[in-house]
C-alpha cells in the first residue's frame, strides 16, 4: 500500500476521528465533513471495504468451500479495516492496491 501526503495539515487535525469512524460507516465523513479531502479519502477506502465484504457475503452463499472463503476474505478485510482506521486516526492515508486509485467520492 501506498502512503499519501498532501493533504492540508489542518484538514488531517480536524476530520482524522471522522475519517478513522468512516471504516465502520463509510458516508459518515461526507455528512460530517463535506469539505474534507482527507475525509473523502478515508470515505473512498472505506466504501472499497464495504463492497468487498458485500463480496465476501455473496461468496459465502456457495455451497462447499464458499462459507470458508467468505470468512477469510471478511476476516481479512476487518483487519484491513482496523489498520485503516488506526492510521486515519493517526493522520495517515494509505491507498488501497487495486482499487485504491479509482475515486467515487470528489
Amino acid at each position: 500500500m501506498k502512503e499519501l501526503t498532501g493533504f492540508e495539515a489542518q484538514d488531517v487535525e480536524e476530520n482524522k476521528l471522522i475519517s478513522a469512524l468512516a471504516y465502520l460507516i463509510f458516508f459518515l465523513p461526507l455528512l460530517a465533513a463535506p469539505k474534507s479531502k482527507f475525509g473523502k479519502f478515508h470515505a473512498n477506502q472505506a466504501l472499497w471495504i464495504f463492497l468487498g465484504e458485500v463480496v465476501a457475503a455473496l461468496i459465502s452463499g456457495f455451497p462447499l468451500i464458499g462459507p470458508l472463503v467468505g470468512w477469510a476474505l471478511n476476516v481479512a478485510l476487518f483487519v484491513l479495516a482496523i489498520y485503516l482506521a488506526f492510521n486515519a486516526y493517526n493522520g495517515k492515508a494509505f491507498e488501497l492496491p487495486v482499487v485504491g486509485n479509482i475515486v467515487i467520492f470528489k
